[in-house]
């Protein structure tokens, strides 16, 4: 005997595979009938349940409206029992579809006990997830019969996967009073330690400006080559995850793995980077080397310097390093080394770079983190005589600049002239600040280290 999916139970039931008839959907109707019996006994149990659940969690529609019912009352601060229940779902016009006048009655007379009200919510909750899986197994089974690019499909198919695991977590969506008491919070705590809300840059005027880099932010650091930009894009690591034990990635196109690892070493134990490179260190190198090799060995520092990488697999791999341990902070170096990943011939460049910047602000919004990608800028600044770089010379795509919340623009003047009177200084132009000011900040260059620090260490 088979038995055919109610679709009346789950509206958005994903079709049945032939032969798979007999497969119902992961489903508990008495766990979800103890859920509601014990809330209605019980007003603890109402704290409890919607600590686990909400109302999109149960299977059954009429639950849901019961559920809905419960919360609605007890936001109130109105008496939770049947008799209230069938009212409010009386005044909200959903009685009959919720089961009639002795649907809330009935579910108490079948609840033995309120005291297991949080139990059988996680049950539901689980269940709830395993429909998500069901239909995010359908959803990625049509991916792959439908054909197409093959990049773009993966992660589709690892987007509802993610969806899926992730179903039970809350969502960014919330009447704007809700968190108001917690926003003051943080806004006296900031005037109070003057800490910075985002994940820190390691320079001090840079992190006034911008009170650190936050979460779904695209910020773009561009330059002409050989300025530096993958330097500053180190320090930004450096003082995330071995300064401040955050955990960071960075993927490299241009480094390789090696490279990056000497670029640390130099910066953090302050050898030289010739040192390093070319096998003569001295017995003090090894020295300062000795001292910070377990501070850097132990830093959260995922580097990924696999060649030909595409944003979508940028992505799915940031997507695994925050499943397992989180994920602050992610570098890309650079965005023209990205490929599209399709084996489509793209004609026109600047499309394709627009496509990938888009991406990328996506990336940084669905995964709640700062992405900090760098950018080569055009001959513009070679052709003023001031050589100074501007937001409109990033390289191939406007929406670059669109894209971005933050655009920093590095510069130096000695890269053009070697007897200018600022060797060894850089200016941070903030060409794009989305959420404030913009400035030029002036760091010091110290090359022969790799790393940019801020003017009062020199």
């Amino acid at each position: 005997m088979t038995t055919e999916i109610d679709t009346d139970l789950w509206p958005d039931a994903p079709p049945i595979e032939p032969g798979h008839l007999d497969r119902m959907p992961p489903h508990d109707l008495e766990a979800e009938v103890s859920v509601l019996g014990g809330m209605m006994l019980h007003q603890s149990a109402v704290m409890e349940v919607v600590e686990i659940i909400d109302g999109s969690h149960f299977y059954k529609p009429a639950h849901e409206l019961v559920f809905n019912a419960i919360t609605d009352l007890f936001g109130r601060g109105e008496p939770v029992d049947p008799i209230t229940v069938t009212n409010r779902l009386r005044e909200r016009g959903e009685l009959t579809r919720a089961g009639g006048e002795t649907a809330a009655f009935q579910l108490v007379q079948q609840t033995a006990v309120a005291v297991n009200a949080s139990y059988y919510a996680d049950i539901v909750r689980q269940k709830n997830t395993l429909r998500g899986l069901v239909q995010a197994g359908t959803a990625i089974a049509q991916l792959g019969y439908a054909g197409g690019d093959a990049n773009e499909s993966a992660d589709a198919a690892a987007t509802e996967l993610n969806n899926a695991i992730q179903i039970q977590d809350d969502p960014d969506s919330a009447p704007i009073g809700d968190d108001m008491a917690d926003m003051v919070d943080e806004l006296v705590d900031l005037e109070k330690n003057g800490k910075a809300m985002g994940v820190p840059t390691g320079f001090v005027d840079l992190d006034s400006l911008t009170h650190g880099l936050h979460g779904g932010q695209m910020i773009i650091v561009a330059a002409r080559p050989a300025m530096g930009k993958s330097t500053l894009a180190v320090d930004f690591l450096r003082a995330c995850s071995i300064q401040h034990g955050r955990p960071a990635a960075m993927f490299s196109l241009e480094m390789g793995r090696r490279e990056v690892q000497h670029r640390i070493m130099s910066a953090e134990a302050r050898i030289g980077l010739h040192h390093i490179r070319g096998g003569n260190m001295t017995d003090s190198d090894w020295e300062r080397f000795a001292r910070r090799l377990p501070d850097v060995s132990a830093a959260p520092l995922t580097i990924d310097a696999t060649p030909n990488q595409t944003i979508m697999q940028i992505k799915s791999r940031c997507r695994k390093l925050k499943q397992r341990g989180g994920l602050d902070l992610v570098v890309i170096d650079y965005l023209q080394l990205v490929t599209s990943g399709t084996s489509r011939r793209q004609d026109n460049r600047q499309q394709e770079v627009s496509d990938m910047s888009r991406n990328v602000k996506l990336m940084a919004k669905e995964l709640n983190i700062p992405v900090v990608v760098l950018c080569q800028l055009n001959r513009g600044p070679e052709q003023r005589n001031d050589k100074r770089p501007m937001v409109s010379d990033l390289r191939e795509s406007g929406s670059l600049e669109q894209d971005a919340d933050l655009v920093i623009l590095l510069h130096r003047e000695d890269a053009y002239d070697k007897e200018s009177a600022r060797a060894g200084e850089a200016d941070l132009i903030v060409g794009k600040h989305r959420n404030g000011p913009t400035a030029t900040i002036t760091v010091a260059f110290q090359g022969h280290y790799s790393r940019f620090v801020d003017m009062a260490q020199t």
